[in-house]
């Protein structure tokens, strides 16, 4: 008897594109079939055959609280009852507004949008409307959105503009980005050199996420704001992942280093659709209405997902939420690294707080080309067993995973033994390969 996600993905091919509304949710590298939800409590869910998983996903790391947290439920149906949406403003759009600015360092006034991408767009738009300037610096491997112009590969060799990773994106688009590697400043000073004076922003992940989490070296931020600063080009943080889920402030707060703006997602609506951009009162007072820089949206400010924003920040805010993300998250780290070292399998566990990946490489992971070196054979192979010993994990090597405070103890032990048990096979049906690694 067919399994009900297998119906599912079946009938959902018909209708929707690969069956799914987001490329990354397919297993289509895995060659699998999705498990379709049904329903999310606390750390695990249960898919449409009712096997329970404990998820290491938490929607991209949305869900810091884990799922349905009844206080962000009780908010989402009080919102609800009051009505959807109105095409004016509320009070509720302030409070959250007011939380984010007092969290943030450096967001003195913030826009809310409707996704990451969304703010992203608004962002860069602020930049080249801010200089009159037109090229994005940006860095090989960090995704941004799925906007046009920075929806690119990384160029080969020498010459540092992207070309187009789609199609349907006209060459020129690829004209307005530069693109280096992640963590080498060598190349952001070469990039600067050549391109400075048309650049009206860098923007970046502070921690890269979409390589699999990989963190800042020491200095690599400081780098950034200081040839910014040098060349009167925006620093731009894409925070959207790391925004409230590295620390309060985020991962600004966390590095010590300011950028002029931030793009904000995922955490701040609890779930629900959101993203938000903010920054310095003298840049945000470009955007219209009182400024000449143009961005609206029908549904920005959603009462649902203010409500759901509101209240996760506010258990974020007065509870012990981060300091035993911490503490979880660096059991777990230590747990992982011995059992590796105990079977001989080579990995590298890259983590900054409850934001982790597990490479299947020996040398450390820094960028798009030392992740690309890991072992994704290995890779597909912890994922499917992990899978069949019920932990959701991201379907690829270059995804981050995320633990949230629904997370218990016992949750982490039991994901550590089923570690255990997968590396143990592992290391017997790779055992040739593992003594010529």
């Amino acid at each position: 008897m067919a399994k009900k996600s297998d119906q599912l993905f079946e009938r959902a091919q018909k209708v929707i594109p690969g069956g799914v509304n987001s490329p990354i949710r397919a297993f289509k590298a895995l060659n699998g079939t999705p498990h379709f939800i049904e329903t999310g409590q606390g750390s695990r869910f249960f898919d449409a055959d009712k096997l329970q998983l404990i998820d290491c996903i938490g929607a991209w790391g949305a869900m810091i609280l884990g799922h349905a947290h009844r206080y962000v439920v009780e908010a989402v149906k009080k919102a609800a009852v009051r009505g959807f949406a109105y095409g004016a403003p509320t009070e509720s759009e302030i409070e959250l507004a007011e939380m984010i600015v007092g969290a943030v360092p450096s967001v003195e006034m913030v826009r809310l949008v409707n996704s990451g991408t969304e703010a992203t767009m608004s962002a860069i738009r602020l930049a080249r409307g801010i200089t009159g300037r037109s090229k994005i610096l940006k860095f090989d491997g960090c995704y941004y959105g799925h906007l046009d112009s920075l929806l690119l590969k990384s160029s080969e060799g020498d010459d540092m503009r992207g070309l187009p990773d789609s199609a349907g994106i006209p060459p020129e688009f690829a004209e307005l980005a530069v693109s280096v590697p992640f963590n080498d400043p060598e190349q952001v000073g070469r990039a600067f050199d050549r391109f400075g004076d048309q650049l009206a922003a860098v923007i970046v992940e502070p921690v890269a996420g979409n390589m699999g989490c990989v963190p800042p070296q020491p200095g690599f931020l400081e780098k950034l704001r200081s040839v910014c600063d040098g060349k009167n080009t925006l620093l731009i943080f894409d925070e959207s992942t790391t925004g409230f889920r590295v620390s309060w402030g985020g991962a600004q707060e966390l590095y010590g280093v300011q950028p002029d703006l931030t793009i904000l997602g995922k955490i701040i609506g609890g779930g629900l659709p959101i993203g938000a951009y903010g920054g310095r009162n003298d840049l945000m007072n470009h955007v219209a209405p009182v400024g000449d820089v143009y961005q609206a949206g029908t549904l920005s400010g959603n009462g649902l997902s203010v409500a759901a924003g509101i209240s996760t920040l506010s258990i974020l805010k007065n509870g012990p939420v981060y300091r035993d993300l911490e503490q979880r998250s660096k059991e777990f780290e230590e747990t992982v690294l011995k059992l590796a070292e105990n079977y001989g399998i080579p990995i590298r566990l890259n983590r900054v707080g409850s934001m982790w990946t597990m490479f299947f490489a020996e040398e450390p992971v820094t960028d798009l080309v030392s992740a690309r070196k890991s072992n994704l054979k290995f890779f597909d192979r912890f994922f499917q067993l992990m899978l069949g010993e019920g932990v959701h994990l991201p379907s690829s090597q270059f995804e981050s995973a995320f633990f949230s405070s629904a997370h218990a103890r016992k949750d982490i032990q039991q994901i550590c033994e089923r570690i255990n048990l997968v590396f143990k096979r592992m290391s017997k049906e790779f055992e040739d390969d593992l003594m010529r690694w």
